[in-house]
C-alpha cells in the first residue's frame, strides 16, 4: 500500500539555525523557509537525491510541535510521510484493519498541496506517520 519514504519531518525550535546545520555543515541544498499558518509551522526542505528532510519550526503555542518542542526542547524526529497513490482508499484500508487515522479523518492539504493524513503514533511502533497522495 505504502510507496516510497516523501520526507522524515525533524521539529527544530529555531529553523535558521537548522537550515545553516543543514546548509553550512551537510552541504545540503535546503529551500527557503515558508509559513504553513493553517498547520501552525514554518517549514524548509532539505533536498536529497532519494528523500526529503521537513525541517519544522512552530508558529506560536498552538502549533501542533509546540507541545512536541516542550518535551524534547533541541528538537527531533517528528514524523515519517509515506506516499499513497490513493489517501482516500489508503486511509478506508487502514480504519478498516483498525488503525487510527487523526483529526478528522479527511485528507487536507499538505506543506506540497498535496492531500495528507496523519495516522496514531501507538498503531505504528511509536512513530507518527504521515501519508501524501502523490
Amino acid at each position: 500500500m505504502i510507496g516510497r519514504l516523501n520526507h522524515v519531518a525533524i521539529a527544530v525550535p529555531d529553523l535558521e539555525a537548522a537550515r545553516a546545520i543543514y546548509l553550512g555543515i551537510l552541504g545540503a541544498r535546503v529551500a527557503p523557509p515558508q509559513p504553513l499558518p493553517e498547520q501552525g509551522v514554518r517549514v524548509a526542505f532539505v533536498e536529497l537525491p532519494n528523500a526529503r528532510i521537513e525541517l519544522m519550526e512552530p508558529l506560536g503555542e498552538k502549533s501542533p510541535i509546540h507541545g512536541f518542542l516542550e518535551r524534547n526542547p533541541a528538537g527531533g524526529i517528528h514524523h515519517l510521510c509515506y506516499e499513497v497513490d490513493d489517501i482516500r482508499a489508503a486511509r478506508d484500508h487502514l480504519l478498516a484493519l483498525g488503525a487510527r487515522v487523526l483529526g478528522e479523518g479527511e485528507p487536507r492539504p499538505g506543506a506540497h498541496g498535496k492531500p495528507v493524513l496523519f495516522l496514531h503514533p501507538k498503531d505504528f511502533c511509536g512513530s507518527l506517520i504521515e501519508l501524501e497522495e502523490v
